[in-house]
């Protein structure tokens, strides 16, 4: 019979900016605490914190200013036919 044992916690590999590590140590020692244990802590309290609402999407377009062009992808590929047509009668 296999018996699976699975560890307590997960080792990983971080990459911090140096000032966010040095932040972090110092949050550490104020804390009495390892770094390990800082950064835990910072991850449980993250999720539960509010994020801050994204501002509305604004695209600048070009061309014909009475022509709405509708960006989502499926509409792209139309609209750039559409324009490239237009652009061949021109010639």
């Amino acid at each position: 019979m296999m018996c699976i044992r699975m560890l307590a916690s997960m080792r990983s590999t971080l990459i911090l900016d140096d000032d966010l590590f040095r932040k972090a140590k110092r949050r550490a020692a104020t804390l009495n605490t390892t770094l390990s244990d800082a950064v835990n802590q910072a991850l449980r309290e993250s999720p539960s914190r509010p994020v801050a609402e994204a501002s509305p999407f604004e695209m600048v377009t070009f061309g014909n200013p009475k022509r709405r062009v509708h960006h989502e992808p499926r509409d792209i590929r139309a609209v750039i036919e559409d324009e490239e047509r237009d652009a061949l009668r021109r010639r």
